[in-house]
């Protein structure tokens, strides 16, 4: 080998070398995996009761993420479950890119962007929020909306009950209006942004097109956009947000914008609070029976669908469940007890 391409080959590897020990590592077209849950500093036989526990509970797949390596997986991580309001989080990833463009200006208000409703439609006063009060959950706007659980529906204030700004409620009229919102704003499909600006940069294994549809009905002119991904997938879209957006050397979702969406701007009780369309850890406080470092967030979804990142590990846990049958569901004190088993399999911590 010619001596100076020897030397520009070795230090590619270095310096692959140095990234990897930093907790660079990021999977091309499939994930790498540590030869065994020691070398990445956890216990088999800790993890072991991880597994054993979730094989009672309704957990369907999981996936352990360090430093961009799998530790341990387990289940379906394959296929493609409904994410639930997981959405609301992959969302807001779009967001910063159109903000970033300059597509959309979070103090726009619904009445310049001409955003309505069916009758009841909305008052000059709801018309006051503005799109960061929707990314937050604090629009004041409580018109019915599409694809709600009963218990939202039933928590619902009454119209006209908060001022824009000034109470969160997790709202999918908010959620739901967002979509509506980007789609004028940039002249793009959520599912078809999501593919060309997130899912093929991050090489997603098993996301499609089609995996994406609408939810329409009577109560709301703004629909809503369930989609379908994987554990492997979705565990991508945690290591992207770990990273504060960066893949590789490219940046995918302004820095900037990660920060910003990663500030709690609600008390939101025992969960800690809520940012840009993520939930996020204060004070220890956002699972049942594990109190986790600062830094630490999640995307969630109905049934028990969880993509939680903890910075201060350099870890990502994704938890799925097969909530297309009626009655599956891992609640939060049964996730919260399965994430304290996972971290409690962390030696020498």
């Amino acid at each position: 080998m010619n001596h100076r391409i020897w030397i520009v080959v070795a230090s590619l590897c270095f310096f692959s070398s140095l990234a990897q020990a930093a907790g660079e590592t990021f999977p091309k077209e499939h994930w790498e995996t540590f030869a065994t849950p020691e070398e990445a500093g956890f216990s088999s036989d800790g993890l072991r009761a991880a597994r054993e526990y979730a094989a009672r509970i309704d957990t369907v797949a999981a996936m352990l993420v360090v430093k961009g390596r799998v530790v341990t997986q387990w289940g379906r991580n394959e296929e493609r479950f409904n994410v639930h309001s997981i959405r609301k989080s992959i969302i807001s990833a779009l967001y910063g890119i159109a903000v970033e463009q300059g597509s959309v200006s979070l103090d726009s208000t619904l009445a310049q962007l001409q955003i309505d409703d069916n009758e009841p439609s909305l008052t000059e006063a709801e018309k006051l929020a503005t799109v960061r009060h929707l990314l937050t959950a604090r629009s004041g706007v409580y018109h019915p909306a599409l694809y709600e659980t009963p218990g939202m529906a039933a928590m619902r204030p009454l119209r006209a009950s908060h001022a824009p700004g000034t109470f969160w409620y997790y709202n999918n009229w908010d959620f739901n209006a967002l979509g509506t919102i980007y789609e004028r704003a940039t002249a793009t499909g959520i599912f078809e942004a999501f593919q060309s600006k997130i899912a093929g940069p991050l090489q997603m294994e098993d996301w499609r097109r089609q995996d994406g549809d609408y939810f329409r009905g009577r109560a709301s002119i703004h629909a809503a956009y369930p989609l379908r991904m994987s554990a492997r997938d979705l565990a991508r879209f945690g290591l992207l947000y770990l990273h504060k957006g960066k893949w590789g050397d490219r940046q995918i979702v302004p820095a900037e914008w990660v920060k910003q969406s990663l500030t709690s701007y609600s008390d939101v009780g025992f969960a800690g609070g809520y940012g840009y369309l993520w939930w996020i850890a204060v004070n220890g406080r956002h699972l049942p029976f594990v109190n986790l470092p600062e830094g630490s967030f999640s995307a969630q979804g109905a049934g028990g669908h969880y993509v939680l990142v903890i910075p201060a590990m350099d870890l990502v846990f994704v938890h799925r469940v097969n909530t297309d049958i009626r009655g599956n569901d891992v609640n939060a004190r049964q996730f919260g007890e399965l994430v304290r088993l996972v971290l409690g399999a962390r030696r020498g911590r």
